[in-house]
């Protein structure tokens, strides 16, 4: 499959130089949004939702507004806030490997496509949910998830359940203190949580597979 980890290594560097850009340009709405996310509460919710939305292909700062959630609304509001962005964007680029699944067709030979596609049937989902919270891998899964054979709801539903870690933590730092001191240690926090949801996921998966190559055989 290595046509196929090419181009998701193209689009994981795609995303990269994309930070790069606009941090070399210091565009303000996308280095600190904070400014745009106080103040009038319809206004400051939806652009924060509007920035987590296009978070899929602007290199936006999302744990800073996933902050500015929960000190502008509170936990509980500024969860929800947060988990309509996150999701809006999954599906955005969801959407987006639907329409480009025509490109990868081109790019990646059909016997490449055939074990790939078997790959995310298999563990797509726990890959969506995993990397919800991982700038730069959790737009390259969603894309990829969209041009493979997973269906819409399987997927929203994977990003929903992979954000609601990062959406709550990142709500629950900001309610406390409109400046958090470490912000670098909620987002350990939300990896390791993560991994834990990969680590049950994969033993489900095994189990599952296990249970199946038994009823087979009997």
């Amino acid at each position: 499959m290595r046509r196929y980890w090419t181009v998701v290594a193209a689009l994981v560097a795609v995303f990269t130089l994309l930070f790069v850009v606009a941090e070399a340009l210091e565009i303000p709405l996308l280095t600190d949004p904070r400014p745009w996310l106080q103040g009038n509460a319809l206004p400051a919710a939806a652009i924060g939702v509007a920035l987590l939305v296009a978070d899929v292909g602007l290199p936006v700062p999302s744990s800073v507004v996933m902050i500015a959630h929960g000190a502008a609304f509170g936990v509980a509001v500024g969860t929800a806030l947060s988990l309509v962005g996150s999701l809006g964007a999954a599906l955005l680029g969801f959407a987006v490997g639907r329409r480009g699944g025509r490109l990868l067709d081109r790019l990646v030979p059909p016997h490449e496509r055939v074990k790939a596609d078997a790959l995310l049937s298999r563990w797509g989902v726990f890959a969506v949910v995993v990397t919800r919270p991982v700038p730069l891998l959790a737009e390259t899964t969603v894309i990829l998830a969209g041009a493979s054979p997973l269906g819409w709801r399987r997927t929203a539903v994977a990003a929903l359940i992979g954000s609601v870690p990062a959406a709550v933590l990142y709500a629950l730092a900001g309610s406390v203190t409109a400046q958090v001191a470490n912000p670098a240690a909620v987002f350990t926090l939300v990896l390791l949580l993560a991994a834990a949801t990969w680590a049950v996921g994969s033993l489900a998966g095994r189990r599952r597979a296990a249970g199946s190559t038994r009823g087979a055989a009997a």
